[in-house]
């Protein structure tokens, strides 16, 4: 489920279990081509929660999460985050830390 959130909706989330944040901007290419690669990711992985954050709509969650560039994708268990990807990147290494998010 690939779902966008605000900074109100974000701090309300249920952050049990482990999940897949991405910082994004809309006028970002990377970003562009990076939602192709969630999208995938989510069919395959329907039950691995995905949420996206706009950059540059939701700026004190941004800093509050020491986002400096987008995309970034932050690998979240339990609330905290365990590791994060920052530019664009390919399939395999999102799926690479969604397993070992999971293990």
């Amino acid at each position: 489920m690939i779902k966008e959130l605000n900074t109100a909706e974000f701090d309300a989330l249920d952050k049990t279990g482990t999940m897949l944040v991405e910082f994004y901007s809309k006028t970002c290419g990377p970003c562009k081509m990076l939602a192709f690669v969630l999208k995938d990711i989510d069919k395959n992985n329907p039950d691995f929660p995905i949420y996206t954050i706009d950059f540059d709509e939701n700026q004190e969650l941004k800093e509050r999460c020491g986002v400096k560039g987008f995309p970034t994708l932050l690998f979240m268990k339990n609330g905290e985050e365990v590791s994060r990807l920052e530019g664009l990147k390919q399939k395999p290494a999102i799926v690479k830390e969604i397993e070992k998010l999971n293990a």
